[in-house]
């Protein structure tokens, strides 16, 4: 089975082939991708979730530091090693990624709690008890 390119006549052909061509050097890779992310608010807590197919849970670092929360992902050069042959084009990059937000005054940070799990790593940002929304009191008039 033979993987051959569409050949156009034209000028531009020629153009593509220097371009793609395999130069044989390898440069550091670095992903241009940002995975794709959900927030939700819920009475008690914030969830955020991150669409990063493809790692695993070693590969995360969640840190919090002067109310940013940042979470980064690296995968090394030496996980995608493929002893099956040798790429003769190789766009896939799981190299990594690194985001960040503000977190608002009522999350409690001391209690923030991750799990990474088919794909989706779920955040969960605890609101602090002052920010939850209270039970209706009921006055009693004198």
């Amino acid at each position: 089975m033979n993987l051959i390119k569409k050949q156009s006549p034209f000028f531009p052909s020629l153009i593509d082939d220097f371009i793609n061509a395999d130069w044989n050097f390898s440069s550091p890779s670095y992903s241009a991708t940002i995975p794709a992310v959900n927030i939700k608010e819920l009475d008690t807590q914030y969830e955020i979730e991150l669409a990063v197919p493809g790692l695993q849970k070693d590969h995360f670092e969640i840190e919090v530091e002067r109310g940013i929360l940042s979470i980064s992902a690296s995968k090394s050069e030496e996980d995608q090693i493929n002893e099956n042959g040798k790429f003769t084009r190789r766009e896939f990059s799981y190299n990594g990624f690194r985001r960040s937000f503000t977190l608002p005054d009522s999350v409690d940070p001391a209690i923030i709690d991750a799990q990474y799990q088919e794909g989706v790593l779920q955040v969960i940002l605890p609101k602090k008890k002052e920010a939850q929304p209270q039970p209706k009191k009921l006055i009693e008039i004198r």
